[in-house]
């Protein structure tokens, strides 16, 4: 499925990059931003970073299922993810509504 039509980027190759990112060092923090890095793309209208978020939510999650990581590891991990997308949500909120204000 394609999740960012800007660059035509689909879910398979987000979990891949993800993927290989959580091989390297499962318990880093993996943004939107560093997904995109890693495929030599950059966000142009970022409309798609909430989907790539969840994205690298689920991922994570069955990541460490498989591997049946201890969840005293994983429940926190996964909140400093929630967390960073939190934040980025809110950010984008934030210059939306200045870009409103902005025009009127």
């Amino acid at each position: 499925m394609i999740v960012c039509s800007c660059n035509f980027i689909t879910s398979q190759e987000i979990e891949e990059v993800i993927t290989s990112f959580l091989d390297l060092d499962e318990w880093q923090l993996i943004t939107p931003g560093k997904v995109y890095h890693a495929m030599k793309m950059r966000g142009k209208c970022c409309g798609c970073f909430p989907g790539v978020i969840d994205i690298i939510i689920r991922t994570s999650e069955t990541y460490h299922a498989q591997r049946q990581s201890p969840h005293d590891k994983v429940i926190p991990f996964i909140k400093r993810i929630r967390d960073e997308h939190e934040r980025c949500e809110t950010a984008r909120r934030l210059a939306l509504l200045r870009k409103t204000q902005q025009a009127a």
